[in-house]
């Protein structure tokens, strides 16, 4: 079986701290948070009234009325950040062909505000009023169906739904398409709109969400010793992937180098994680072995880092107890105290902030981080950013199910 090296050329993203990868970037480095009070509906039945949306997003400004119309809001911001992605890599479908370029576009919901919207129709006006439409807008592979349809994709296609973990099992996979030769180049990333009044409300009484309505931008607190939950966010990350020799070829900058990916079930529980983190421990033990790397070789962990007081703390014990002495070396940082947790979309957003390290050379801080815990007290990069070379990093990310990913990127050569 042929193997191929696979680089990343282009990268885009709309995010609640910016609408392009620049934006988004630049709020990571300088500490920006999205959180603030919902706004796009009423919350005065629920106990959580705040989230990180997408901040003043006008469809008008991507798309035309009939478009936007056409396409649910996680669908559109998947349209936004392959668009980004493309114009940055500078690559044509027609060079490719289109058989040889695919779209792995994960979502863990979908669109969920449609079928919100057509239940509500259902219950007050009858099953006859409900759309024909709704299907085809809620099902969680229409990002990738309508981002393939506009850039005319017709090779490997497929949608990972994992939860929080969705967007970076969509990254491996394509990684490993494009590496066994099975296309040449992948759009790839994840997609989620889920601030909606069902969706906060389910995670609400599961206990799961910040509480902290009276601060709303300071709610996202990974690794701190006070965090109380996460807070959801929503956008999208996608990048261009495509085989080191066929980019090469046509002169496009490497962004990086994607050299690892694994993945793993903890089997354990549906929201729960297991005990230090052993599944997610697995699958960076994986995504270093693909990469032929071990890990004292590792300058960061872009961790999944959600601001629960579960997941920080196993996570951390996790990073200890995989790399020991060299864990007291890392930079362990989330993105989320900026952005907050976009769910199936997480790990599309900091696989572009991961990248951004190793291409400037710096590392954002976990914003909002108050003090460590006994169990989280590893170097969370917490005092602004920091300028370091950044040759390996993983990324992280869990989901639902006890499902986890890891990807490993480098520093191109």
């Amino acid at each position: 079986m042929s193997s191929h090296r696979v680089v990343v050329t282009g990268l885009g993203a709309i995010t609640p701290i910016g609408h392009s990868v620049p934006a988004f970037w630049d709020g990571l480095l300088t500490g920006k948070t999205g959180g603030d009070l919902i706004r796009r509906w009423d919350t005065s039945g629920h106990k959580i009234k705040l989230a990180c949306e997408v901040k003043d997003y006008d469809p008008g400004n991507y798309f035309d009325r009939k478009e936007s119309r056409r396409y649910e809001r996680y669908v559109q911001f998947a349209l936004i950040a392959a668009r980004e992605a493309m114009a940055q890599s500078g690559i044509a479908v027609s060079d490719v062909g289109a058989e040889e370029f695919g779209a792995m576009i994960g979502s863990g919901i979908g669109g969920i505000e449609s079928l919100e919207d057509n239940m509500r129709v259902m219950v007050e006006k009858g099953a006859d009023r409900v759309a024909a439409t709704l299907v085809p807008r809620m099902i969680c592979n229409m990002a990738t169906g309508q981002v393939s349809i506009i850039h005319g994709l017709k090779g490997p296609s497929t949608c990972v739904v994992t939860a929080c973990a969705s967007a970076t099992h969509s990254i491996g996979d394509a990684f490993k398409v494009i590496q066994r030769g099975q296309a040449i180049a992948m759009l790839a990333g994840g997609a989620e709109a889920g601030i909606t009044p069902l969706g906060i409300a389910g995670f609400q009484n599961m206990t799961a969400l910040s509480s902290r309505n009276d601060s709303p931008a300071t709610a996202s607190r990974p690794f701190s010793h006070d965090r109380d939950g996460f807070v959801m966010g929503e956008g999208a990350g996608i990048m261009v992937l495509e085989q080191y020799d066929f980019a090469k070829a046509r002169g496009a900058k490497i962004l990086a180098e994607i050299v690892g990916y694994g993945l793993t079930c903890d089997a354990y529980h549906i929201t729960g994680v297991a005990q230090d983190h052993e599944g997610l421990q697995r699958a960076m033990r994986m995504a270093m072995k693909d990469a032929g790397v071990g890990p004292n070789d590792i300058d960061y962990i872009n961790a999944h880092g959600t601001s629960t007081p579960l997941n920080d703390k196993m996570e951390s014990l996790g990073v200890k107890a995989l790399f020991g002495e060299h864990a007291r070396k890392l930079a362990v940082v989330s993105n989320k105290g900026n952005t907050g947790h976009l769910l199936g979309a997480a790990g599309g957003i900091e696989s572009v902030a991961a990248i951004m390290s190793i291409v400037e050379g710096r590392i954002p801080a976990t914003a909002n981080h108050t003090g460590p815990d006994d169990d989280c007290d590893l170097d969370y990069v917490t005092h602004g950013p920091r300028q370091k070379e950044v040759v390996h990093v993983l990324k992280n990310n869990a989901g639902f199910g006890g499902h986890n990913a890891a990807l490993l990127f480098r520093k191109a050569e």
